[in-house]
């Protein structure tokens, strides 16, 4: 089935994520406790909510997207290419823009949007936030009334899964198993929020993110047992 894809209507993708604030204290007294509540169960007792809030950007009530950056495949004759760009900058205009992108671009309903883990964080990370800001989700994100069968999102996880419901597999150990160049060879996700906070290097996340965008297409041409990406193939744009 995944032969039958034409790799030209999938819209690769990945997010990169932050606490809202830098800092616990900068939440008021409200936001404070129910980050207390909401982070109890995880950090037990080994944290504070003050000291755990540092991995408080996995959660969209708590977060926010620092960057989306997507890939897609482009065939010109027997020449392939892979186009990779970012949306970053503050929260809003990332988001309009990936949602214009999303309506203009990628709007038919054969396009498929595609990210590792993407059911689970990506998607539903990327309409929560749209929400919060009253921003209207694009078709492709929304999935009220839709079938199983009609949702246009691919997931690299579930795929390699083959049903297993309880497996997960990090992007990491994945790229590594299927032989593909690791995309980790700088930072991890776990350093995202000192890099954006502290180092204040937004480029150095925005390479991060591309080059797990490019990871993703990797998988997918593995699982097709199709020839890797070589890097001349890979155009920034």
């Amino acid at each position: 089935m995944l032969q039958k894809l034409r790799l030209d209507n999938i819209l690769f993708l990945d997010i990169e994520t932050v606490p809202e604030h830098a800092d616990f204290n900068e939440m008021d007294d409200a936001k404070q406790e129910l980050w207390e509540h909401k982070s109890r169960y995880q950090r037990k007792d080994e944290f504070t909510a003050d000291e755990f809030y540092d991995r408080a950007g996995i959660w969209a009530e708590f977060g926010k997207i620092i960057c989306i950056s997507v890939g897609y495949f482009t065939f010109k004759g027997d020449v392939r290419n892979f186009r990779v760009t970012t949306f970053h900058g503050d929260e809003i205009p990332l988001l309009k823009e990936f949602k214009n992108l999303l309506e203009t671009h990628f709007s038919r309903p054969y396009h498929l949007l595609c990210a590792h883990n993407g059911k689970e964080f990506d998607f539903p990370y990327i309409a929560r936030r749209m929400l919060i800001h009253q921003i209207p989700i694009p078709f492709k994100l929304n999935l009220f009334g839709k079938k199983p069968w009609e949702v246009p999102h691919l997931d690299t996880m579930e795929l390699w899964k083959f049903g297993d419901y309880k497996h997960f597999t990090s992007l990491k150990l994945l790229t590594n198993v299927l032989g593909i160049p690791s995309p980790k060879d700088d930072i991890d996700g776990s350093q995202v929020r000192d890099v954006f906070y502290n180092e204040q290097d937004i480029d150095r996340i925005i390479q991060y993110c591309e080059k797990d965008v490019v990871a993703i297409a990797q998988i997918l041409l593995r699982l097709r047992q199709e020839e890797l990406l070589q890097d001349d193939e890979v155009v920034s744009v």
